[in-house]
């Protein structure tokens, strides 16, 4: 069974065998010391080819046809492992294989596939694309698993608002949930009351879609109990303390940690890991409305715990507080959240490099070997306790937004925290899911972060 696919789109990939052209990847020193094929040495040497990190030179054959291509990695290949991504957006259209590169096979193919991504489901020009044969050696199926996983949630973050709101993101999960026959439940609207979260009903009832809770259990009994929990705000205006409008731009990609732990369940599921896989996914829309909540509210979260609102645009730690609390109540062997949370971690560190937060040393010591073994950057921030008195409010127990606004990665993962108390390990993740320019494996625009090393991590630890 193939991957589940949330856009039909053709594999990156070929079987024709002896049919496609040659593909050399090659160094400098390649071309320097003659180490190639003689043909593309030579038409290498009279076009004045350096081996340029990511530079593609066509090669004709004696009869002025496309032969091949000369493909260069720069001085360094391991400072960009995925370089090939380059070669899915360069190559002219046709089926290609790589004849020689000093790369491993698995690598080589993840990063072609990764960087053939397109979203072009609002185009009405769409464009035929180079396809790329993997080699014999490579594990085909992990690659278009792990593909179909990233891909999944680069759509799910792409598509605007108008076509994934609340009501659009739930048949999206039930797609997934169907795909792979997992158990599938959802509350919705003044349901969450009724159950008993009453956070997520408080965020996203101004909306005229209503907010709902998903819910996805996949796997046996018995097995390491694995639980996601991802951040699924629609879009956020930021409530009643609305955002500058530069600021709401990109607001559709604030339910890029759902889109995230989606592809990381696909994964999972596509792999049958013997693991107890649910997945919880609080979904709003944080809208405003005569409805909507204000600052200075107090709500009773699902814990017990009241939460005084500082600032209706810290609005993602409150759903994720019901939702983790309802995660905690099974005691998971390993909880993983994932959001768009705050611009704090950003500003520490950049778009690229996802932020996570742990207080269990032995699975911060295999994230980041994770991390450096999938070249799936993560790096890990304290839980520093100093800065717990912050998220204390006056007349409730807790704020949502911490007066200041100095470490608010910090306090926000500390503000999660105290909704988990039964989990044998938890790690929270503030990640960006967007690539704000395009990069070797990525075309920019949606982006999956960090789920490659949680998949590697699940997968053998």
């Amino acid at each position: 069974m193939a991957p589940y696919q949330f856009i039909e789109r053709p594999t990156p990939f070929n079987t024709k065998g002896g049919s496609t052209l040659p593909i050399f990847a090659v160094t400098p020193a390649h071309i320097e010391t003659g180490t190639i094929d003689p043909i593309a040495l030579d038409w290498a040497k009279k076009a004045g080819y350096k081996a340029e990190s990511g530079s593609l030179l066509l090669i004709p054959t004696a009869a002025g046809h496309l032969g091949g291509a000369l493909f260069g990695l720069g001085a360094n290949p391991s400072e960009q492992p995925y370089i090939t991504g380059k070669l899915a957006r360069s190559l002219p259209a046709g089926d290609w294989h790589v004849e020689t590169a000093p790369l491993t096979a698995n690598r080589l193919s993840l990063g072609f596939g990764l960087g053939s991504y397109r979203f072009d489901r609002y185009r009405s020009d769409k464009q035929a694309a180079a396809t790329l044969m993997i080699p014999r050696d490579a594990d085909g199926a992990d690659i278009k698993r792990q593909l179909a996983g990233v891909f999944l949630a680069r759509d799910l973050i792409n598509t605007p608002t108008n076509d994934m709101g609340p009501e659009q993101l739930e048949a999206a999960f039930r797609g997934l949930a169907e795909h792979y026959k997992a158990e599938m439940s959802v509350i919705i609207g003044d349901d969450l009351l009724k159950e008993n979260f009453p956070l997520v009903h408080t965020v996203g009832r101004a909306s005229a879609d209503a907010p709902r809770l998903l819910e996805l259990r996949w796997g046996k009994k018995g097995h390491r109990k694995v639980t996601l929990v991802g951040k699924g705000v629609c879009f956020d205006t930021g409530g009643l303390d609305i955002k500058p409008a530069s600021s709401m731009l990109l607001m559709k990609k604030d339910m890029g940690g759902a889109a995230n732990v989606m592809g990381l369940a696909l994964m999972i599921m596509d792999a049958k890991l013997k693991v107890e896989l649910r997945v919880i996914i609080p979904v709003v829309e944080n809208a405003i409305s005569a409805n909507a909540f204000r600052p200075g509210d107090i709500y009773k979260s699902r814990k017990g715990l009241t939460v005084q609102i500082d600032n209706t645009d810290a609005e993602g730690r409150l759903i994720l507080a019901d939702a983790l609390a309802y995660a905690d109540e099974e005691s998971p062997d390993l909880l993983i959240d994932m959001a768009t949370l705050t611009g704090a971690a950003r500003v520490a560190l950049g778009p690229d490099l996802p932020p996570f937060f742990t207080d269990d040393e032995n699975l911060a010591h295999d994230l980041t070997e994770a991390s450096l073994e999938t070249d799936d950057p993560l790096w890990r921030l304290p839980l520093y306790m100093g800065y717990d008195k912050d998220i204390r409010a006056k007349i409730a127990d807790i704020t949502n937004a911490p007066a200041g606004g100095m470490g608010g990665a910090i306090t926000a993962a500390l503000f999660l925290k105290r909704f988990v108390s039964n989990a044998k390990s938890w790690a929270h993740f503030d990640i960006y899911g967007w690539a704000p320019t395009e990069r070797a494996h990525s075309p920019g625009g949606g982006e999956a972060q960090a789920i490659r090393a949680l998949y590697h991590h699940i997968r053998h630890g």
